[in-house]
């Protein structure tokens, strides 16, 4: 029943029609590409960050799922904390070179 979902409709006028679909706009995933097709670059900023280090993956492309999964496995394998959002993982700290290590080692080949 998720797909009505009153929230969804909010602000849409109602309709006599019992075949009325709601047409909510939702965000298609695009499916995750392989590893060796996956372009990521790893660079280190401070700025807005109260001057604290932290190393920025970029440029996968795929699910949200898959990203986090990715996010998880290097935040445990660096032992520090970080998050995922908005397409990109943020490691707390300066790891960059053992990050590029880590990334072809799992597969990711195109990685810089």
């Amino acid at each position: 029943m998720k797909n009505n979902d009153w929230k969804d409709r909010l602000n849409v006028v109602y309709s006599t029609n019992p075949d009325f679909k709601y047409i909510t706009e939702e965000e298609e995933e695009t499916d995750t590409l392989e590893k060796k097709q996956q372009k990521l670059r790893v660079s280190i900023e401070k700025k807005g960050r109260g001057g604290k280090t932290v190393t920025v993956i970029t440029g996968f492309i795929g699910r949200e799922d898959n990203l986090k999964e990715l996010g998880k496995l290097l935040k445990t394998k660096c032992g520090v904390g970080g998050s995922t959002k908005d397409g990109e993982i943020l490691i707390q700290g300066e790891f960059k070179q053992r990050i590029i290590e880590l990334l072809k080692a799992e597969g990711y080949t195109q990685t810089k």
